[in-house]
């Protein structure tokens, strides 16, 4: 009867550890559905209260004619661009957009475009006297987001279907949030100009706090062009170290966090689909491509003239890229693109 009993216990222990392997296999194969399902219950409705309280704000109607709430689109699948600025504001002072990018999510293929406008681009600033030109930075000092996005649409000959902005304390407070970032940041950085903020950043670390990160893509010393990226760099670490976060909870916390740093007319349930969408899929791809051109001063101000060539390729892919037929093998490579353009003794600068 001993026997019968210890065999009997035995078959339990083995069944009962059985149980704890299957549930931990299908724990593991199933995490990223059931991380879905955590916010879809947990967080899901918290997030997008929070976004309609302190973030989402359509551009307004400029005499009727500009300005209207984009309509939902099929997300989901279709390709969508997204104009997306970094302001350098601090309190209630006029901003300029530090960072200017034109954006292409294609969430059927996990990839993001990324086509940066350097902050001195001569350009027409759409809306501002008599469409005078000026460096690209000053249309949203002039007329916020929406001349912003006029003077983009102008320059690229492309319409925008969204835009997000965040500003300079935003990027500093996610940032220390998410723990800090892996900045490739090989040799010390030291912004010591007589009109420019003084700042270090020690070389070789393995993380750099949100200060250090802000001062990495506003670093201007060696040049404009060297500047775009370097932001493109911290947007591709930053995304991702967003998207490896194994608590879902700091969707919440950045959320919070991001308060009135942060405003989009993207719709907060477009937000939250969107994310669970990425957060059950493959690692999301972004790809970079700057539009270049050449210093000039003109009436003794600098600016940036912009390379015809460089101009030309962007507008294609963003054409390419737009598509919702162009299949994802043959989307146009933006650093293949950038390579075929540059002078043959040209180095990449991406990281100090």
């Amino acid at each position: 009867m001993k026997k019968t009993k210890k065999k009997k216990g035995l078959k339990k222990r083995y069944i009962a550890l059985a149980m704890i392997v299957l549930l931990g296999a299908g724990v593991f194969l199933f995490r990223n559905p059931l991380k879905v399902l955590a916010f879809d219950i947990f967080l899901a409705d918290q997030v997008e209260q929070t976004l309609q309280e302190k973030s989402y704000v359509p551009l307004k109607p400029d005499n009727g004619t500009k300005g209207v709430a984009p309509e939902p689109i099929a997300y989901k699948s279709d390709p969508f661009s997204v104009m997306l600025l970094g302001t350098d504001q601090r309190g209630n002072e006029t901003a300029r957009s530090d960072t200017m990018i034109y954006a292409v999510v294609r969430p059927e293929d996990y990839k993001v475009l990324l086509i940066s406008i350097p902050r001195d681009t001569y350009t027409e600033i759409i809306g501002h006297r008599n469409d005078r030109k000026d460096k690209i930075t000053h249309a949203y000092a002039f007329g916020g987001q929406q001349m912003a996005k006029d003077t983009l649409e102008a320059l690229l000959g492309h319409d925008i279907q969204y835009y997000a902005t965040i500003n300079f304390q935003g990027v500093k407070d996610v940032v220390d949030e998410l723990g800090g970032l892996p900045l490739p940041i090989q040799k010390t950085i030291r912004n010591k100009g007589a009109d420019h903020e003084k700042f270090t950043i020690e070389g070789g670390k393995s993380l750099y706090n949100g200060e250090e990160s802000l001062n990495y893509v506003r670093y201007r010393e060696d040049s404009d062009f060297n500047r775009t990226k370097r932001q493109q760099v911290f947007l591709d670490v930053l995304a991702n170290k967003m998207l490896s976060l194994n608590q879902i909870g700091h969707i919440s916390d950045l959320l919070n966090i991001l308060g009135e740093n942060f405003k989009t007319d993207m719709k907060p349930t477009m937000i939250t689909d969107l994310a669970k969408k990425f957060m059950v899929g493959k690692k999301v791809d972004i790809s970079s491509f700057t539009v270049m051109g050449e210093g000039q001063k003109i009436d003794g101000v600098y600016y940036d003239i912009v390379d015809d060539k460089y101009l030309d390729q962007a507008k294609a892919m963003i054409d390419n890229w737009m598509n919702a037929s162009t299949p994802a093998d043959q989307l146009i490579d933006p650093g293949k693109a950038a390579d075929a353009l540059k002078p043959k003794a040209s180095a990449s600068p991406a990281a100090q």
